[in-house]
């Protein structure tokens, strides 16, 4: 009986139970009915979670339920007005315990796809616009179940990247195995994550095949793409009107960037870990970092600006721009007022970070061009200018890229891009690069910088003469406007070439551009009087209409000359190193050649092409020195006389150059300046004098064409000094030791003075890799040593023989027999000087009055016939005689003192 009561009890209970709820049901149908929905709702979605759908089908039908959901959860009405249907507190308790569950569903299920794709957090900036959408939302709750998921978002990062620290990879290894057996299986026996448990450690994906396999997310992706998408949404819900929602945004915020700041460290670990496997970091000094940014970031859009843009990635932070200058045209009045002081400081500070500027420049120019009278213009131009400063090549490129001629837009952004001085000469280096261009002609390299075509041909020279009426004007581009004056000139005088000659029926008025660049160029840069005299010539009024080219240019030219611009070294300076490295196509020769016919101071413009002669460039010294020999061929010889020694002097490096083309064309054109200047001999003597070492020594190449062109000047050089020795040099007399010989008698009767100074220039040859120049340098150290023992000090000796002691350890058996012989003629002059000043200076005076002639030293025909016989196992045995004696091992730097100190 008693148990009978007590069902009966337990039978009224429910009965009670399940009438009080279908007393609630009927006063909160929309609770029940919206519950039901969120768990439906839950359901599919974390259905699809499990599956092999695609993931992008899969995140985009999760991503379409979910936003169903949301409208029906957060279009309640409001917890008070709930609580209001309950009767008594009980009530009251139960309608707010399932009003409270159907967010805490969402959430959950929010929870759930994160922790299994991390990427899927996008879905929280969906849902601040769809918050966006309709006031009438219940927003304070949006932003608490955003602020939960970041939370535990951030906490799954933090974990992973602890996890990332350990110090044992096999720690990890076997955590992840322990969580492996805890995944159970579905009915189709496919392993499936557990939707309680937040540390699911597997997940399904696909091969390059398309087969579906396991990934171990042990180590799972932490790569949230839309975080700077994010991070833009809240930024601007941090200066919110309702406080609940401006400190929810702010909590949001800071987890946001905690997520990026792991991700960052995330990075970090990766490089460092392939450097050193036992570096480690802290992680408490991550959290420390969050917890000092959430106290100054207080609606601070200043610390906003400044921790967005030091926390995210490039990447992220050009997400963050890009969704703030969108925001700039949004209906919603304040919030377009704080994506744009956000933008402003986001870009003060960290413009050189975005990765998406020409995305950027283009929006900017179709927001310009659709609404030109917007008030939030002035913001887009602001940006143009932060870009400008931090990108200034990039962005200048892409403006001269819109159609010519510009319009309004597009000008205002010029002008917004001249705003900063600090990149001047960037900014006017780059427009000067893209002028140097042929209009119509599309090249490879500008093909492949184009981001996109606004013309079918490349019109980006023409564009950038109407630019430079924009840029020239600015006073703080005043110096380097001055800089490249000459730049300029010479490419508008290329462009009125190209306007007239080739956009003749393509752009009618398009040479009006290169008159307005040109006129601001010569105003710009001080020469009002030189557009005045253009002005009287009427040559302005000629732009438009069909004008010669060639008339044009000469008529600039001419004008120029006559008002003596101060700019004129400068331009000759460019114009002749134009000339010399050669013009990039055969339209630049014409202006080059114009522009010459109106130079009257040759002389001032022989030293550009004189210094083109040190070029590391062989193309360019080939092209000095042909330059230079068509401008001495028709200049006049008075003034050719005056700067002939500078020209002479120029040559005589370039004949041992290590380019035989080079080396071949310096000898044969120093041999035609002689035949130039044969009524100003005495001018050259000692030039000439002083390139008989290179020219002597370069008779026994082993290059047919060297060895002509030295027999041709060495012939020109002996007429020049009226030594009778030239048949020397023909094949059938030839005979270098004869030559070498020869030249020593003649310079001990009448340029003895030189000798010492043509045994220093020797001594270098003695190093030279080539046998051919080591046998003549050891020649003729020999016979100039000979010749002048009389000049030659004691230690000035004692350097030669050591020289001569190293190369008569040369592998070639001539060269040591030679050197061994050359070491005896110095010893030999060691030992007849006397220690006694007064005896040296004697001896010397004597020698003054009593010249005795050479005679032949090394009979090197007999000694290259006995070349063969010597023996493989030849050595060099040395003298015992105690004159000269050196030691063998002497430190280089020794030697080389002792060389500079005999060379002066």
């Amino acid at each position: 009986m008693a148990q009978d009561t007590s069902n009966t009890m337990t039978r009224l209970q429910t009965l009670q139970t399940t009438v009080k709820w279908y007393h609630v049901e009927f006063k909160a149908e929309i609770l029940l009915d919206t519950y039901s929905t969120m768990l439906c709702d839950q359901s599919i979605i974390l259905a699809m979670n499990s599956s092999f759908v695609d993931p992008l089908l899969q995140f985009e039908s999760q991503l379409r339920i979910t936003e169903l959901s949301f409208k029906k959860a957060f279009s309640l009405p409001t917890l008070n007005t709930v609580k209001s249907i309950g009767k008594n507190p009980e009530e009251i308790r139960d309608l707010q315990s399932l009003y409270e569950n159907i967010f805490n569903v969402y959430e959950d299920t929010l929870i759930i796809l994160v922790s299994k794709d991390f990427y899927k957090i996008q879905i929280l900036k969906e849902m601040v616009t769809w918050m966006s959408e309709n006031n009438q939302y219940l927003q304070e709750r949006v932003m608490m179940v955003i602020t939960k998921v970041l939370i535990f978002a951030s906490k799954r990062v933090k974990k992973y990247i602890n996890a990332l620290l350990l110090p044992s990879y096999k720690d990890q290894t076997k955590r992840g195995e322990t969580i492996r057996h805890q995944c159970v299986q579905n009915d189709q026996g496919e392993e499936q994550v557990p939707s309680s448990s937040s540390e699911a450690k597997f997940a399904l994906g696909k091969d390059k095949s398309g087969k579906s396999q396991r990934k171990n997310v042990g180590q799972p992706s932490i790569d949230a793409p839309c975080l700077g998408l994010l991070a833009a949404e809240l930024s601007l819900l941090c200066s919110h009107e309702d406080p609940l929602i401006t400190q929810q945004a702010i909590t949001g915020m800071n987890y946001v960037l905690k997520i990026a700041m792991h991700q960052k460290s995330k990075l970090v670990k990766r490089k460092s870990s392939m450097a050193s496997d036992r570096e480690t970091s802290n992680p408490k000094e991550i959290t420390s970092d969050f917890e000092l940014l959430s106290k100054t970031m207080q609606g601070d859009r200043n610390k906003i600006a400044q921790s967005v843009g030091q926390t995210l990635l490039p990447h992220l932070l050009s997400d963050f721009v890009w969704t703030l200058l969108r925001k700039l045209f949004s209906s919603n009045k304040e919030s377009a007022l704080e994506a744009a002081f956000l933008l402003n400081l986001t870009l003060e500070y960290h413009a050189q970070k975005i990765t998406t500027v020409s995305k950027i420049v283009d929006n900017i120019y179709e927001q310009l061009y659709g609404n030109f009278s917007h008030p939030m213009n002035v913001v887009l131009l602001r940006v143009i200018s932060l870009l400008t400063r931090a990108f200034p090549k990039k962005v200048i490129f892409q403006l001269m890229e819109f159609p010519v001629p510009a319009d309004n837009a597009l000008l205002l952004m010029w002008q917004a891009a001249s705003a900063d001085s600090s990149v001047a000469p960037q900014v006017l280096k780059t427009i000067l690069s893209i002028l140097k261009g042929k209009p119509v002609e599309m090249e490879e390299t500008l093909i492949e910088r184009r981001r996109f075509s606004l013309d079918a041909t490349n019109m980006m020279p023409v564009a950038a003469s109407q630019a430079l009426c924009t840029f020239l004007p600015v006073k703080s581009y005043k110096k380097v406007v001055a800089k490249l004056f000459p730049e300029f000139l010479m490419a508008l005088m290329l462009q009125l070439f190209y306007c007239s000659q080739l956009l003749k029926d393509t752009a009618q008025n398009r040479s009006i551009y290169v008159r307005d660049g040109l006129k601001v160029l010569l105003n710009s840069s001080g020469l009002k009087e030189v557009d005045d005299a253009l002005e009287k010539k009427n040559f302005w009024d000629q732009f438009s209409q069909v004008m010669d080219h060639q008339y044009g240019i000469h008529l600039i030219a001419k004008t120029l000359s006559e008002c003596n611009f101060p700019q004129f070294p400068e331009t000759l300076h460019y114009v002749y190193k134009v000339a010399v490295e050669g013009p990039r196509r055969s339209e630049d020769s014409i202006v080059t050649i114009i522009f010459f016919a109106e130079l009257e101071n040759v002389c001032n413009l022989l030293l550009p092409v004189l210094d083109a002669f040190l070029s590391k460039e062989y193309t360019v010294v080939i092209r000095a020195m042909l330059t230079l020999r068509n401008i001495l061929s028709k200049l006049d010889k008075t003034i050719y006389s005056t700067v002939c020694t500078r020209i002479a002097s120029s040559y005589c490096p370039l004949m041992d150059h290590v380019n035989s083309d080079i080396q071949c064309m310096a000898i044969r054109h120093f041999g035609e300046l002689l035949l130039d200047m044969s009524h100003y001999k005495r001018m050259l003597n000692h030039v000439i004098i002083g390139s008989l070492v290179p020219l002597l020594l370069f008779l026994e190449s082993n290059e047919t064409r060297i060895v002509n062109a030295c027999r041709y000047t060495l012939t020109i050089c002996f007429s020049q000094l009226k030594w009778s020795i030239s048949h020397l040099l023909k094949e059938e007399n030839y005979c270098f030791e004869s030559v070498v010989l020869s030249i020593c008698n003649n310079l001990l009767s009448s340029y003895e003075s030189y000798i010492t100074d043509l045994i220093s220039g020797t001594l270098g040859f003695l190093w030279s890799s080539r046998t051919f120049l080591k046998k003549g340098a050891t020649i003729l150290v020999g016979y100039l040593g000979k010749s002048g023992a009389h000049l030659l000090l004691k230690e000035e000796i004692d350097v030669m023989i050591e020289v001569i002691e190293r190369v008569a350890r040369d592998e070639d058996p001539v060269v040591k027999l030679l050197a061994e012989k050359t070491r005896k003629i110095f010893r030999e002059i060691a030992y007849r000087i006397a220690s006694s000043t007064i005896k040296q200076t004697f001896r010397r005076w004597a020698m003054m009055f009593h010249t005795k002639k050479l005679k032949l030293i090394y009979d090197l025909a007999n000694i290259t016939s006995l070349e063969e016989s010597i023996p493989e196992d030849f050595t060099e045995v040395k003298p015992e005689d105690n004159l000269g004696n050196v030691a063998e091992e002497k430190a280089e730097y020794l030697f080389q003192e002792k060389r500079v100190s005999f060379a002066s």
